[in-house]
């Protein structure tokens, strides 16, 4: 495990998919991240990688040969190797194999930086494409889980999810694993939201979001939320464990979702998914803030 330190934060990070496990205020020693308690969810805050969501019959066709994926990709439960680290900074990367090509046949190489400012985990991917010939197709996104309430004082109704900028964006619902992109809705995320169980009934709320954007979780009862801040992320979404009184919401920005009900299952058509030339590189990052 590796801990990463600053003024206010102290942060853990697990090599097992690069995988933020503990995010502490040292003034007042509340855990904002949830701790990962296998009767609502066993992860906390895993990288999806090469897919996000859920591929049509965990499986997709490229080159004309059929590829098995489970949700979210395989990052999250390989071992990746400290390539740099200081007392506010570390930097983890996952290389292919001939493990991963079963699965997903790309040279990549997928590098997780953490790194600390003042109250806020700069959570940075980058993807590279190894070869010098061919393309690649690739998703990404993160999946941190918050604890709520963050206080014992306070329940989970007593929060609230507001945005920034305050506009309508389109919300995709899901039918089963999959988008229901006939029924796209316009989301009423131009006020806030009151967290109750009932949201996440059909799973995830899912987002299409442009330019700048702050998701937050804050609570009229105590001064203690978070903020995720992220820039031209084209979707976002919001989860809590469905018909369950799990005591955690996720806030996940992504560059790339679940396939459609209607997917054709070939890769390069999928929706959302990115392109990466011969010896490109990709590069995003995503903010967490505490109070």
């Amino acid at each position: 495990m590796i801990t990463l330190e600053n003024q206010y934060l102290v942060v853990t990070v697990s090599e097992k998919g690069a995988e933020l496990t503990s995010v502490k205020n040292k003034e007042n020693q509340i855990e904002y991240l949830w701790q990962g308690d296998p009767s609502f969810w066993k992860r906390q805050a895993p990288v999806l990688f090469p897919f996000v969501g859920r591929l049509k019959n965990d499986q997709y066709e490229y080159n004309n040969k059929t590829y098995h994926m489970s949700q979210h990709g395989f990052a999250r439960d390989y071992i990746f190797n400290v390539t740099h680290q200081s007392e506010s900074e570390v930097a983890l990367e996952l290389t292919a194999s001939e493990a991963t090509k079963e699965h997903y046949p790309f040279d990549f190489r997928l590098t997780l930086t953490y790194s600390l400012e003042k109250q806020t985990i700069r959570v940075a991917y980058r993807v590279e494409n190894l070869n010098h010939q061919e393309k690649m197709y690739f998703s990404i996104g993160g999946h941190p889980g918050f604890n709520i309430p963050l206080t014992n004082e306070t329940s989970f109704e007593d929060y609230y999810l507001s945005f920034l900028p305050k506009r309508s964006r389109t919300l995709i619902p899901l039918k089963g694993s999959y988008l229901d992109l006939e029924n796209r809705t316009l989301g009423q995320t131009n006020t806030d939201i009151a967290l109750r169980r009932a949201l996440f009934d059909q799973d995830a709320l899912i987002y299409e979001t442009k330019n700048k954007n702050t998701f937050s979780i804050r609570s009229d009862k105590t001064p203690h939320g978070i903020a995720v801040s992220f820039e031209n992320f084209p979707y976002v979404g919001i989860w809590s464990p469905a018909k369950q009184d799990a005591p955690l919401v996720c806030i996940e920005p992504w560059f790339g979702i679940a396939d459609a009900t209607d997917a054709s299952g070939k890769l390069e058509e999928k929706m959302g998914i990115q392109l990466l030339e011969p010896n490109g590189q990709f590069n995003c990052h995503y903010d967490i803030t505490i109070e």
